[in-house]
């Protein structure tokens, strides 16, 4: 029914307060699962570097009563490194912006600073999964996680690995084979290799497609059932359909879903099979505010800004299952 005439209607009305929340809800998550998990360390230089060695293979070792010895070539160990990027994230808010009320504060420097400091990390670990080969110079980039990986790697029909060029110094980005499904038995190939070559994987990164894929692995045959309990006078019935953990021939690894791999079909294809003992985060300068910005105008800036690299100690305890389709069950 229709109001009766003449009755004062919010629609009329000029002095009616607006009601806007001072809370932000702000969904984005922030979690970098393979920068959480690794060392952290510091280095002095933009081109820090390092040593890697192996043993030799296992061989028959049989010698006559009375030899006389005989001495063996000593091989020198691999001389590698990275490059430092810089990374920087920076805001500009007027004078006058700053000062008024506010709902929610959101476009105030306090909470700039906190945001912008947040998604430089959630960058770092885009740098750590990304595909991007190490580049000298001015702009440099340090070579990312995959292009590091050449020993312990499944790939698709017709990729290639990248790795560490000696005689460059820089790393190598691989290339894209034919993408194909996560399955049991690429998870195992992976593993068997890792193990035969001395690797101690624990942890898995994949995108959170895959890890759905991983779980269906229990349905497999040759998997173990897998039993919940339950306890008694529960009201409520649960259908499990989830796993963390692998417990294969060659040893337990935690799956763990990385959002950030799925920011795009590049980053989703990888599946990469981490002993985090062997990676570790060098920065030459941590994540910070640049105090110096020049004020210029009637305006605040700000500046967040940090620069590193990533060590990778040995890539054969490091793995990677490539050419997945890692957004949906085709692509």
């Amino acid at each position: 029914m229709a109001a009766l005439a003449n009755t004062f209607l919010t629609t009329q009305a000029v002095g009616n307060r607006e009601e806007l929340s001072d809370v932000v809800s702000r969904i984005t998550p922030e979690d970098t699962p393979i920068y959480s998990l690794i060392e952290k360390g510091k280095c002095v230089s933009v081109h820090p570097e390092w040593e890697t060695d192996d043993l030799a293979a296992p061989a028959e070792n049989i010698k006559t009563e009375g030899d006389e010895y005989s001495f063996g070539a000593i091989t020198p160990p691999e001389r590698m490194g990275n490059y430092t990027q810089i990374m920087r994230k920076d805001w500009i808010i007027s004078a006058t912006q700053e000062i008024v009320s506010e709902a929610g504060n959101v476009q105030k420097r306090k909470y700039q600073k906190l945001k912008k400091g947040v998604e430089l990390r959630k960058d770092v670990e885009f740098a750590i999964v990304d595909t991007n080969a190490s580049v000298a110079g001015a702009t440099r980039e340090f070579g990312s996680l995959n292009t590091w990986i050449k020993t312990n790697v499944s790939r698709g029909a017709g990729g290639a690995n990248g790795g560490f060029n000696t005689s460059t110094g820089l790393t190598v980005a691989p290339t894209n084979g034919t993408q194909r499904a996560f399955t049991k038995a690429i998870m195992d190939n992976v593993m068997q290799q890792g193990f035969q070559n001395g690797a101690n994987f624990r942890h898995v990164s994949v995108s959170p497609h895959v890890k759905s894929v991983f779980v269906t692995f229990m349905s497999d045959a040759n998997v173990a059932p897998f039993r919940y309990a339950v306890s008694k006078g529960g009201e409520r019935n649960t259908i499990i359909a989830t796993a963390d953990y692998y417990e294969g021939p060659f040893g337990t690894v935690m799956i763990h879903p990385n959002r950030v791999q799925a920011a795009s079909a590049g980053l989703a294809r990888n599946a990469f099979f981490l002993d985090t003992d062997m990676l570790e985060f060098l920065w030459l300068r941590k994540i910070q505010e640049d105090k110096d910005v020049a004020k210029t105008g009637d305006a605040d800036k700000g500046v967040i800004i940090g620069e590193g690299t990533l060590k990778v100690k040995n890539e054969k305890g490091l793995g990677v299952a490539a050419d997945l389709f890692g957004l949906t069950a085709a692509s």
